[in-house]
Parts: C-alpha cells; structure tokens; sequence
C-alpha cells in the first residue's frame, strides 16, 4: 500500500538516501538473525527456572513465583541442536497462531469494509466538514485519527488522505507538515493509547496473562490527556506560521506544483450504517471481554460478522467479499510472519532454558530501585527497541516474556509493564525514521524528515514526560 502510494504522489525514487535506509529496512532478517542470537545465548548463559503458578487474572497461564530462581542441575540442562533455530521459527509460529489468525481475519474483514468506501467516505466528510474552522479541523483530525488507532489499530489506511489534507492546509494558508502532523501525530498517541487494538495492547495482555480489553476506560482518559497536548503543540504551531508565514519549517520548499488527486467519496446512509456496525461490533467484543472473558475466538467471529453485515449493506456480491477478504488477509502476511518469527525468540529462549536467567538477571540490576524507576527504565527500552522492530506486534513478542515476569518479581503491576510497551512503541513510531508509515506520510507530503524533527521533538518530550507520570501513577493506582 505505500509503495503504490508513494508511487501513484509521484514520490518513490530509489536512489533518495533518506527513503532508501527507511524503506529498505527489512524487520524479518533483524528478527531471524535475533532468533539465531537466542540459540547462541542458550550456550552462554546459565540455565535456570522459577517456580510458577496459575495467573490470577488468567489461570490459563502461569506465571513466576518470586525468589523461586534456581539454577539448573547439569542432569536437568539441555543442548539446542544446531539448527533448532530452522525449528523455531515453525514452533513460533505455532504458538502465536491465534494471534497471527486474528491479523488475518481483522485484516481482511478492514478490506471488505473499505471496499465499500465507507472508512475513506467517513474520514474524508470529517475532513471536509472540519476543513474551513482551523481549531475544529486540528481536534476532528486528531480525535477521529485517533480513536481509529485506539481501537483498530489504523495507521497506513490513513495515508492516501494525506494528499487531501495536504491540499486543505495550503488552502487555508497552513503548510504541508501540518497535514502530516493531523494523521500522525493522532496514530501515535491511538498506538500508545489503545484500548482495543487487536495488533498491539491485546497481543501485550495475551501474553502477560490480563483480560483482553481490560483498563479500557483509564487508557481512553490517557488518550484525551495525550490528545490535547498534541492539540496544543499543533494549534501553537498553526497561529506562528499564520501570523508569520516565514516561520514554516517547510516554507523553502516550492509546493505550487503540488496537486490534489483524490477523489471525494460521499457517504452516504448505507456507508454509515456500516461504520455503525462497526462501531456495534467493536463495542459488543469490549462488553463480552469484561463481562464474559470473551477472548481472541470471540473477536474473530465479531469481526467476521461485521464484515459480512458491511457486505451486504454496501451490496457487494459474494465474490467482491472473498476478493476483498482475501487481499486484505494478503497485506497482513508480512506482519504475520513477523509475529511468528518474533515469537521463535522467546521458544529458543524457553527451550533453551535461559528465558527465567535473563529475567532474573534484569532483576538484579534493578533490585533496590523504586518500583517507579523501574517502570520508567521499561519504558526506556522498549523505546530503544521500537528503533530495531518497528512492528508493534512483533515487538510484543519480543519483550513482553521477558517484561511481564520481570513486573512480577519487581513486585509492578502488568498493566504498567503494558503500558510501558505500548508507550515505547506508539510514541516513538512517530519519531524514529524506521517507521514506514511516517516516512511515506512525510515523502508524500514533500516534507523533509529534518523539519519533522524540528516539529515533533518539543512535543516528544512533552509526550514523555507525561508518559514516565502516567506509568507511576499506575503503580500506585493499578489500572
């Protein structure tokens, strides 16, 4: 999808040097060779075990037993063989394969959707509708931006509108990074902020053992908080380059050849009624999961559901559904894969039997510091990770076996390990250039990545700061 777009703007060249270390990163060689890394750690470090016990939150799972750390007996050691890592990957992906299941059906039943026109319909009449009332426009971005992220975790369906947003904003005397920052700077704060996201917070909870969908409430509050101090930043922003064109960071840059080829879609009732059950849908899963533990199953027939309903309201014929399904499942094969492959790390660190050492090891470094030192030292890296797996899904599963017990022994909640990593990765993915979605955004509005960084790194700090009070502030009122 962004390559075509970039394409179709007229803003893909190769031999760009910033384009060419953004968008030729590949995340599943960085993920293989971590695997590979795992396998040869299991020869280093020494084997050990905690002691576990059924989740009281989740008595499917286990979880650590603190001060239960052994070392392993050289009768009770194993040896990887050489090439478990080729092993791995398939056990990997066995384990995760509800999770990978949920990114293929939540993907293509998004496809069918917008096969309809009703998501680009709805967001493009919010845009219009905002377009000529500067403050409405910059809070009806962000909110509806937003809350698209918070709950089904949207971020490239968003970037064919930058083009419209683009032309609104020089129309209003705006400059192109202002279009940019209406749709990023709401998908980070919806990634970081999410209730319900499928591809981020529920893979964090699956694993750390916590009712999917729970703390919805408080995060939603965290999403509001968040929402206004990018308002803030934007809106101070838009009143200094109105009242001094001059102070643009991009006012160097020519965009009188810019031209807007979008193309305005109506909605109409039919195209409502099926963001309404969408909308329902989603509303039904967060009343189930609270109420009845309705789990990732329950979501996948929900959102099956929806996508048959948005079917037939939109009068698409059988075969435009599986097509649409189909392709939209397809588009989700790389994040699958990543998902698997990020899961092949912890089994080789489990069957290696060093997953418990590595935790009990961090442990230690950390033992004696405030629990809120510790929770802001989780939230440094898993920003720094965010910069080497850029995929949220896959960085879950990197992490989280790892910080989930690790909360456990240093006596921090789950919801606050959570949120450290949500934190880590939804922020940063709208400042680190390894984001796709960022850098196509700013390629396609002609923005150069330096006046970005002149843009988003106040507001970054800002963001942080209030990041680090929220995650101490959920140690001592749990979420």
């Amino acid at each position: 999808m962004l390559r075509s777009c970039l394409h179709k703007y007229g803003r893909w060249d190769s031999d760009t040097p910033s384009m060419k270390k953004t968008l030729k990163i590949d995340a599943l060689v960085l993920l293989f060779s971590l695997i590979i890394c795992a396998q040869i750690l299991t020869y280093i470090v020494p084997q050990g075990s905690f002691d576990r016990r059924p989740s009281s939150s989740n008595p499917d799972r286990a979880q650590v037993v603190p001060g239960t750390y052994q070392r392993l007996t050289p009768a009770d050691q194993v040896d990887l063989p050489i090439g478990y890592f080729l092993s791995a990957v398939t056990k990997g992906m066995s384990e995760a394969q509800s999770i990978i299941f949920l990114i293929f059906i939540s993907g293509g039943v998004i496809a069918v959707i917008r096969q309809t026109g009703a998501i680009d319909a709805f967001l493009m009449a919010a845009v219009h509708k905002f377009g000529e009332k500067l403050p409405l426009l910059i809070i009806g971005c962000l909110l509806i931006f937003g809350l698209g992220s918070y709950t089904i975790g949207m971020g490239e369906e968003y970037i064919p509108l930058i083009p419209l947003l683009v032309s609104i904003c020089l129309a209003l005397k705006l400059d192109a990074l202002m279009a940019v920052a209406l749709v990023m700077l709401p998908w980070g704060i919806g990634w970081a902020t999410a209730g319900i996201n499928p591809f981020g917070l529920m893979i964090a909870q699956s694993i750390a053992g916590v009712p999917l969908g729970e703390g919805w409430e408080i995060r939603l509050l965290m999403f509001f908080t968040f929402i206004g101090l990018a308002f803030h930043h934007a809106y101070a922003y838009v009143r200094k380059i109105r009242q001094t064109p001059e102070h643009s960071y991009v006012s160097h840059i020519d965009f009188s050849h810019y031209v807007d080829q979008s193309v305005h879609i109506e909605l109409t009732q039919k195209k409502l009624i099926i963001m309404m059950c969408l909308l329902g849908g989603i509303l039904l899963f967060v009343w189930g999961a609270l109420t009845h533990g309705w789990y990732i199953t329950e979501l996948n027939s929900i959102f099956l559901c929806v996508g048959i309903l948005a079917g037939v309201i939109g009068r698409l014929s059988p075969s435009q559904v599986s097509e649409s399904f189909i392709k939209g499942a397809g588009q989700m094969v790389g994040p699958a894969l990543m998902v698997g492959f990020a899961r092949a790390i912890s089994v080789t660190l489990t069957d290696g039997q060093i997953l418990d050492t590595v935790v009990e090891s961090l442990a230690n470094m950390l033992q004696g510091l405030p629990s809120e030192v510790t929770a802001i030292g989780m939230l440094a890296v898993q920003s720094s990770l965010n910069l080497l797996i850029p995929s949220g899904s896959s960085q879950a599963f990197v992490s989280m076996p790892i910080m989930s017990p690790l909360a456990t022994i240093t006596g921090i909640p789950q919801q606050t390990a959570i949120l450290a990593y949500q934190f880590g990765d939804g922020f940063t993915n709208i400042l680190f250039p390894t984001s796709s979605v960022l850098m196509a955004a700013l390629a396609i509005a002609k923005v150069p990545y330096t006046a970005w960084l002149k843009f988003i790194v106040p507001l970054m700090v800002k963001i942080m700061l209030l990041a680090c009070a929220y995650l101490v502030l959920s140690i001592h009122f749990p979420i």
